[in-house]
């Protein structure tokens, strides 16, 4: 035998022993693909992957200019379950997708239902999966990045066009089925810099002048300077510190008032947003969930680490999130007053805020605030 046939054995038993861990992991103790994975060692994405030629399919995309091309077909499946999520909080919206548009391997789809924006470039590998449940045979594509790690997903409902979904799969599947995934080494965070090398000064002067809220992340470039360290940074005007809790608060209060809010839910290679109002709020152990018809969020309460009231100067006058951050600095999620270009800020989603801003904050729930 040679040395080749050997190590394709060997890669063969190792993902045979991989697809029984799992399958087993996910009988017996219910867990989701994520949790039984991380369980394994792997990622997602490997898991996933090593079931291709059972009820995985690969599909053939490679580049962004190759996702963009497929992702665009989704209006095609009619309405389906877009979910994305981080580490911390996961974003489901059910819907139609609207129109898809990109520049370069930035793309966008604004609907009233389905709204992302999306990062191609983080995009390295994509999945059809058609797997057995109890209720029937459940469908969707799934995308990952080049570390295996779960970009969106977007499942079909029982009023989703299939066939197209069929022909679609069949249309993009990759020439090879082989089993299994390499994946790559995340690269290490950049090291932030000292607070006494940033222009403070030059920063906040930078801050007050903006007249739209994109322009924050070309503040942040050209001062150098990390988001969550550009809060402490900021004029105590424009970013306080809140409670950990205060999201619990914010949710249950738009919930009574019915008030319509942007919540925004992202990773590297996807941000995806619900605009509307919330209607069932619930807490389950440390999770803190959405439960509405077309929209479940579900977050992990115990890994927020940061929580923040923004202000940001706009042509249309203030615009105030608040925004969410893990014990890392990485931004999980962020929540905004509904609202179109043009307009001005509503003032009870204003008035939410500020009563929130005078919940109790533990002096050890966010460290290092301005002086």
């Amino acid at each position: 035998m040679t040395q080749t046939s050997q190590l394709a054995d060997a890669n063969s038993a190792a993902l045979a022993l991989l697809r029984e861990a799992f399958t087993e992991l996910r009988t017996a103790r219910k867990l989701r693909h994520r949790e039984a994975a991380a369980e394994l060692g792997v990622s997602e994405g490997e898991a996933l992957a090593a079931f291709v030629g059972e009820h995985v399919v690969r599909l053939g995309a490679q580049n962004a200019d190759q996702f963009a091309a497929l992702f665009e077909q989704m209006p095609l499946l009619g309405e389906v379950m877009v979910l994305t999520r981080n580490d911390a909080v996961v974003h489901e919206k059910t819907g139609t997708f609207g129109t898809m548009s990109r520049t370069g391997p930035v793309g966008l789809t604004v609907g009233p239902a389905i709204d992302l924006r999306i990062f191609y470039a983080k995009w390295a590998s994509a999945f059809a999966v058609r797997e057995v449940h109890d209720d029937g045979v459940r469908k969707s594509l799934q995308f990952f990045d080049a570390q295996g790690v779960a970009i969106t997903k977007v499942y079909l409902r029982d009023a989703s066009d299939h066939a197209a979904f069929d022909a679609l799969v069949a249309q993009y599947a990759a020439p090879s089925q082989e089993a299994g995934l390499s994946v790559e080494a995340a690269q290490p965070r950049a090291p932030q810099r000292d607070d006494a090398q940033i222009d403070v000064a030059g920063f906040r002067a930078a801050w007050s002048a903006m007249n739209d809220t994109h322009e924050f992340f070309d503040v942040l470039r050209k001062f150098g300077v990390a988001r969550l360290q550009a809060l402490r940074l900021a004029d105590k005007a424009y970013a306080e510190p809140i409670a950990l809790d205060a999201i619990d608060a914010l949710l249950n209060d738009a919930a009574g008032t019915q008030l319509p809010i942007m919540v925004f839910v992202g990773n590297p290679g996807m941000i995806q947003i619900h605009t509307g109002p919330v209607q069932t709020i619930r807490t389950m152990g440390p999770w803190l969930n959405v439960l509405d018809a077309d929209f479940n969020l579900h977050l992990r309460t115990n890994l927020v680490a940061h929580a923040w009231v923004v202000r940001k100067p706009t042509s249309d006058g203030i615009v105030t999130s608040v925004e969410l951050f893990d014990a890392a600095g990485e931004n999980i999620a962020m929540l905004f007053g509904a609202r179109k270009p043009g307009q001005p800020e509503r003032e009870d989603w204003r008035a939410v805020v500020q009563r929130l801003a005078r919940i109790e904050r533990p002096e050890s729930a966010n460290e290092g605030v301005n002086a």
